[in-house]
């Protein structure tokens, strides 16, 4: 379709939406259903005017403000009860057979708040003709037939991954017309309006970080930014990889930043990278569950997107698997050129908001166990296809993360301390860590042992080196991909490794778990539990779902011992333990990742520690079956759980003579020549 024909039809499905409020031609008990999205859709239609004739420049920051939380606010949890968007409320007001489907239906019509802003008229118009032709189904019948509805809404899925899907994988390869770009480098960031430009969701949170950040030196932001992009850098210095190859990063944040993101657009820059901003998905075509891959502003309401997680429940197959492989791979080869230009991710998190439990609804769609075994399908293959145009050899990334006001009072403090966290002495803690690597390298398992009512015994069995002198079984890691410092970590041999993963509370992707705990056998997880819920098995099924991401089980990809004294009294000090996010967490104690390995398509490439060793343990018994099937070597999934120190009782290598070589014990780093790391520890004392 050209331009005018989709501006035609566009009007067309306004003009035919406007005339549903003034009808009575669906059943009654439907009739407040689509009066309540026609609705949704008009007020879409207005701020779509407002933008494309300017008028949204103009507007007052109260105006704006009105808008975003009408937009908003039927999702947001006071209302979230009552809203045709929470699938338990539609199955109760529309009954069981179509409450789910109408409960979907308006989700995906409500990633028109995106498209208005971003002035995209032919999704816009395509989600109106969805929502009219459903509409038009029950004005046939007072109650059309379920699978009627649902091939409605299955053929939607299947015939628009061509524009849908196709278009997403170009926005993260190509920066031409980065319409978040555009608003970043060209806004006037002193001016709280720009936030609303977006057309995300604007809480406190991002008003109030971006208000943070204008207290700022520019000296300050430019520090931030400078670690930011430094990491990148550094990540494909270390790894033997070649930035010069390249001209585009993907960066991805939280609304609020923007005052260090666009002199870090300028330092990249400066590298030959342009950049690529997306928004994170708002359709079930480019959605992964309810994880936000992109850039975004607050999240209205996290029961809202857990509830939605598993919505391709309600028609995945492998036609549509296939289907969306086919426009993966045609897309791909289609601009083969500008994908293998992609240099990788590069990362700003926020932490500090509300840990969020969720509740798990009967109502809520869910995978059935093929389509478990189809979405696990999807992931490897798409996996393996997207490796064959980015290569994993040759693209890197980095992570950092600041916290939101949410946080507390003591705000500000902690953005502070944690500046001082991101650009910690690198060098110093190379010089450390290289201690505790050198007595690893001896080891033949490494114990891990809990202290009172922590129940981990793990035995973590190592890489055996074949030359010493010249090998290393672990990586130094220094502020690099993985911001702040802090850490040692490998590959372990699963074969060997055993026993009980425990952590009393820790914040993963997002959802909190209490008293999880993971049993391993060979180094896969055989057992699991958690203590969220009264029923074992709605725990069961929430490690399944979001820690093994609906596999039967996965391996230890990961072992680590975290070195960050001094983010752990951080975290001490201002309460804020189980808030900070997995990427500072992981440098507070040992942790240990379930699903790939850190070198996972790239265990081919070389890489070496600061001192000149090699390190040799980057795969495992798993991830080596990449030479015969990369279908079962890869999970498309990695998730790092750490312990405390205080709820550590030892970490103790032990060689094959059974000797026995203390790294931690009681919480404090023992091993000689660690001792510095015990320093921030004692402010704890006068805490």
């Amino acid at each position: 379709m050209d331009e005018k024909q989709i501006k035609e039809r566009y009007t067309l499905s306004i003009e035919r939406i406007k005339e549903i409020g003034t009808e009575d031609s669906v059943g009654t008990e439907y009739k407040a259903y689509f009066e309540y999205v026609a609705a949704f859709i008009l007020q879409i239609d207005q701020v779509r005017e407002l933008v494309e004739s300017g008028a949204w420049d103009e507007l007052p920051l109260a105006g704006m403000q009105e808008i975003n939380r009408t937009l908003y606010q039927d999702i947001l949890e006071e209302h979230y009860e009552t809203s045709f968007a929470n699938p338990e409320y539609a199955v109760k007001e529309l009954s069981a057979d179509y409450g789910q489907l109408l409960a979907f239906l308006y989700t995906e019509i409500r990633g028109e708040i995106a498209y208005a802003y971003e002035q995209k008229l032919l999704y816009l118009t395509i989600c109106n003709e969805l929502f009219l032709e459903v509409y038009h189904s029950f004005e046939e019948t007072e109650k059309p037939g379920v699978k009627g509805i649902r091939d409605i809404l299955y053929w939607y899925v299947s015939d628009y991954c061509d524009v849908f899907l196709a278009d997403r994988i170009q926005e993260q390869i190509d920066p031409a017309g980065c319409f978040a770009a555009e608003i970043i480098q060209n806004a006037d960031l002193e001016d709280d309006r720009y936030l609303y430009r977006f057309g995300e969701y604007v809480s406190e949170n991002e008003l109030e970080t971006a208000r943070h950040l204008r207290t700022l030196s520019p000296e300050t932001l430019r520090k931030m930014a400078d670690v930011y992009t430094e990491g990148y850098r550094t990540g494909f210095v270390v790894t033997g990889k070649d930035l010069s190859k390249k001209s585009v990063v993907n960066i991805r944040y939280t609304l609020g930043f923007e005052s260090m993101i666009r002199p870090a657009v300028e330092n990249f820059k400066k590298m030959g990278l342009k950049p690529a901003i997306y928004r994170a998905a708002v359709s079930v075509i480019t959605k992964k569950e309810q994880y936000k891959i992109g850039y975004l502003g607050a999240i209205a309401n996290k029961q809202y997107e857990y509830d939605h997680r598993a919505d391709l429940g309600l028609f995945l197959d492998k036609r549509l698997v296939e289907r969306r492989l086919d426009v993966l791979r045609s897309t791909y080869e289609k601009h083969k050129e500008q994908a293998a230009q992609f240099a990788g991710p590069a990362v700003l998190e926020t932490f500090g908001e509300k840990p969020f439990a969720p509740e798990t609804k009967a109502e809520a769609p869910v995978l059935s166990e093929k389509q478990r075994d189809l979405s696990r399908m999807y992931e490897s293959k798409s996996g393996q296809l997207v490796n064959q145009y980015i290569k994993g050899e040759e693209r890197s990334f980095t992570i950092i993360a600041y916290p939101v006001p949410e946080i507390g009072a003591d705000y500000p403090a902690i953005f502070d301390e944690v500046i001082r966290i991101n650009t910690l002495d690198a060098a110093k803690y190379e010089q450390v860590q290289q201690k505790i690597i050198d007595a690893l390298d001896q080891g033949e398992y490494v114990r891990i042992l809990g202290k009172g009512d922590n129940q981990t015994e793990l035995k973590v069995q190592l890489y055996h080196l074949q030359d010493a002198g010249k090998e290393t079984i672990f990586e130094n890691c220094v502020a690099d991909v993985n911001i702040p410092v802090g850490e040692v970590f490998t590959s372990p041999v699963l074969e060997g490794t055993e026993g009980v993963l425990f952590v009393s509370r820790v914040y993963l992707n997002e959802l909190q778990y209490r008293d999880l705990k993971l049993t391993f056998r060979d180094g896969k997880v055989v057992d699991y539990s958690c203590s969220n819920f009264e029923n074992p098995e709605d725990g069961r099924a929430y490690i399944r779902d979001n820690i093994l991401h609906s596999h039967e089980t996965l391996p230890m990809g990961e072992f680590a011992i975290g070195t960050n004294t001094t983010a752990y009294v951080t975290a001490k000090k201002y309460g804020i333990e189980e808030k900070m996010p997995i990427l500072i967490a992981e440098k507070m104690g040992p942790h240990f990742a379930v699903g790939d390995t850190c070198y996972s398509w790239s265990e081919d490439t070389r890489v070496y520690n600061p001192n000149g060793k090699e390190i040799v343990a980057k795969d495992n018994s798993i991830s080596i079956l990449r030479r015969e099937d990369p279908t079962k070597a890869y999970f498309q999934c990695h998730t790092d759980i750490t312990i405390p120190y205080e709820e550590l009782e030892e970490i103790c290598v032990v060689t094959k003579e059974g000797k026995e070589i203390i790294i931690l014990k009681s919480g404090r780093f023992v091993l000689e020549g660690t001792e510095d790391l015990n320093e921030p520890l004692k402010e704890l004392e006068t805490i």
